[in-house]
């Protein structure tokens, strides 16, 4: 019980990082707005990678990845391309002329991806996101006293789990409401051409960064 103010920091703390709008966001909410299985599936990727990165922090990864500057660059990099590749495709997507028959391959069309596509999508956008290890790293040297028995650190790895795949979850169960589904389709292309352009900036802001 000594350690529960610390974990009800972290707790808040992984709360308002996983609200905050960017690439897992956009992701997410753009496959539930196609159905909820897809946005569930593709929080749940996004979830394991985040529960890959917490763990490897706990263990010091996160610290390798801010000092070893080739291994941050390589991680960045792919994470920033593959969000560029996925705003491409979903603006490509939006601006294509043609009714529904042109639009059945549209990244947007979640119910078109099985489990696994689905899964994997989330999971490689959390994955190639370098900062979520720093930001465990930095987090959990900052909060966690040293010499902290070893339930604390798996007490520490579930909570961001549970925190995370609540949110996302949540997320993906909100935009894929009946009422918010009707109000995307009326709006559709514009909705998809704004959540691509917002992909590529993302993955171009992830490329720029340091």
């Amino acid at each position: 019980m000594d350690y529960l103010p610390q974990l009800l920091t972290l707790s808040g703390i992984v709360l308002l990082a996983c609200a905050s709008p960017g690439p897992d966001f956009v992701a997410v909410t753009s496959q539930a707005l196609g159905g909820r299985r897809s946005g569930v599936l593709t929080g749940l990727g996004i979830t394991c990678a985040v529960a890959m990165w917490a763990s490897l922090a706990v263990f010091g990864f996160g610290l390798l990845v801010q000092q070893f500057f080739w291994l941050y660059e390589g991680i960045r990099l792919a994470g920033a391309a593959y969000l560029v590749y996925l705003g491409v495709r979903m603006l490509m997507a939006a601006l294509r002329e043609g009714g529904g028959g042109a639009l059945a391959q549209d990244i947007a069309q979640a119910p078109r991806l099985g489990a696994a596509q689905a899964w994997r999508r989330g999971f490689l956008v959390g994955i190639t996101n370098p900062k979520t290890a720093t930001f465990f790293a930095t987090l959990f040297v900052t909060l966690l006293p040293v010499g902290a028995p070893a339930w604390v650190y798996a007490a520490v790895v579930a909570v961001v789990v549970c925190v995370t795949g609540t949110w996302l979850c949540l997320l993906a169960a909100f935009f894929s409401v009946g009422a918010v589904c009707r109000a995307y389709a009326r709006i559709r292309r514009p909705a998809d051409a704004l959540m691509g352009a917002a992909l590529i900036g993302l993955g171009a802001r992830l490329a720029a960064s340091r």
